[in-house]
């Protein structure tokens, strides 16, 4: 278990991030995964994270929960000092955390506290946390140059589609576009693959609220392929790239959309 390889999956208790995990443990992954839920009450909930992290114990992965807010920088330096104490190593960040604004707004209407929320979660926490693991990433390139590190960023159809009644989401996803290709330039010196995964409409709790309109949509033609996606079409791609598969192609995005990108006549 010592020479298996350990990613980290931010907002990995569910969903896409939930898809991710598994799927790397499936190729052979350590985890420690991070979450920051709440019940329906408001208040933590750490059910969904523990019982994540059972089925990837099941798998045969040692995995580590943890619960972080990664647009809090004591709770970044604490996935990263739990990955130290705990592994060792960081092979794999997979920055998947984010929220939708709690409220769709009119962008004529939108509020800053909603802006400052959503960019500090989906914006600026991975890009501090990246920081923060890229720099363990060279050291450990430079004791281990024969082991392979990667990172892989979880954007959106929204970095390029317009959503005017959330437009800090757009923003925050389009950020992180312009974040993987600065850090792909920055690290492909060391050998650090960065790549950004482009999800399209993926059947999770974060479009649970809007599956009729979608549903409706889908039927009509907005897909190439006409079906929603789901977590694990995400985690396929992240898993080629955790094999290794797309290690000359640093700063790509991968769409995995349905051929929402192919702009159609």
């Amino acid at each position: 278990m010592a020479d298996r390889p350990l990613a980290i999956v931010t907002g990995a208790s569910r969903g896409i991030g939930k898809g991710i995990a598994v799927e790397l443990a499936n190729l052979g992954f350590n985890l420690i995964i991070s979450h920051f839920d709440f019940d329906p009450q408001g208040k933590p909930d750490e059910a969904t994270g523990q019982k994540t992290q059972k089925e990837i114990k099941a798998m045969g992965a040692e995995c580590e929960v943890i619960r972080a807010d990664v647009s809090n920088p004591e709770d970044r330096k604490k996935l990263v000092d739990l990955a130290k104490a705990k592994f060792g190593r960081c092979d794999m960040l997979c920055n998947n955390a984010g929220v939708a604004p709690t409220k769709r707004i009119d962008i004529l209407e939108a509020t800053q506290e909603s802006y400052d929320r959503v960019m500090n979660i989906n914006l600026r926490g991975p890009y501090f946390l990246t920081q923060l693991v890229a720099n363990w990433m060279v050291e450990q390139k430079k004791k281990f140059p024969d082991r392979n590190f990667r990172i892989c960023n979880t954007s959106s159809m929204s970095a390029y589609t317009s959503s005017p009644a959330r437009g800090e989401y757009c923003l925050s996803k389009a950020g992180i576009s312009m974040m993987t290709k600065l850090y792909a330039d920055r690290l492909a010196e060391f050998g650090i693959g960065v790549f950004e995964i482009r999800p399209g409409i993926i059947m999770t709790d974060m479009t649970s609220v809007v599956k009729g309109k979608y549903d409706k949509m889908i039927a009509e033609g907005l897909l190439p392929t006409k079906r929603w996606g789901y977590p694990e079409d995400i985690a396929k791609a992240v898993g080629a790239i955790a094999e290794g598969r797309l290690d000359y192609s640093t700063g790509q995005v991968i769409n995995v959309d349905g051929g929402f990108h192919l702009r159609r006549l």
